[in-house]
């Protein structure tokens, strides 16, 4: 295991339906990493997110967050660790009857035990963060998609999480909405956020990404840095996907 990694997957598998779904990944991401998921729907990439903060459980292996492993039978433990390892999701999973600020706000209440107006306080510092400020009154219906994806990271900034777990953060997004929730992932990337995203979006992976890690079948096939991966010429699984998706206008 990678002694300076801040979280540390080994073998993760699981299966669903029967089928398998993850293969035994493991893979190390360190402090202030971006690392990108990318290969082909149904390659496991959401699925592996969502079981490294166990929202759905691995069926064997092991996670390590600065080198404590994870009791996943222990409810304490796995909360504790859910507050560290913020999750974006696609779809923003925001909460349609409170405000911008409020669903900021409403983990810092009922995980960390703030009060009411130091959560909102908070709140808006991290709006503000992600260039939302004006917009901390209004609800999830009056904001665009790259609106509630920037309130979705706020959200997860103001826990100030280890690691922060990206699931196709702008596949949901009206293509004129993307850049403005790249910019916000791209700043907290200069910032020395700890990330692990899964994306198309092979620009910015190619610009940004200290390793891209290629995903197809469950398994971990290629990783590396995107200037080897992506060189012109490489006789990569990595280029050669990302060859068929701009082929595609991917």
């Amino acid at each position: 295991m990678d002694q300076q990694a801040v979280l540390h997957i080994e073998g993760i598998s699981k299966k669903l339906g029967g089928k398998t779904i993850l293969d035994g990944c493991s893979l190390s991401v360190r402090r202030g990493e971006l690392k990108v998921l990318i290969g082909p729907s149904g390659a496991g990439k959401s699925t592996l997110l969502q079981s490294i903060n166990c929202l759905i459980p691995p069926d064997s292996g092991e996670i390590y967050l600065e080198g404590e492993r994870l009791d996943r039978a222990d409810r304490t433990a796995l909360c504790a660790f859910r507050a560290q390892v913020g999750m974006i999701f696609q779809d923003f999973n925001l909460f349609d009857h409170l405000s911008a600020r409020e669903n900021v706000a409403i983990a810092l209440r009922k995980v960390r035990g703030m009060p009411a107006a130091a959560a909102l306080e908070r709140a808006h510092e991290e709006l503000a963060r992600v260039g939302l400020s004006r917009h901390a009154p209004l609800y999830p219906a009056q904001l665009s998609g790259g609106q509630k994806q920037r309130v979705a990271i706020a959200r997860a900034l103001a826990m100030d999480p280890k690691v922060i777990l990206l699931d196709e953060p702008t596949s949901a997004l009206d293509p004129e909405l993307v850049g403005e929730v790249l910019s916000v992932i791209r700043d907290l990337a200069s910032g020395g956020m700890t990330m692990i995203m899964a994306t198309h979006q092979m620009d910015f992976a190619r610009a940004l990404a200290s390793e891209i890690i290629f995903m197809e079948r469950g398994r971990l096939i290629e990783q590396g840095a995107p200037a080897y991966l992506l060189a012109e010429g490489a006789n990569t699984r990595t280029r050669d996907f990302c060859l068929r998706l701009a082929e595609m206008g991917g």
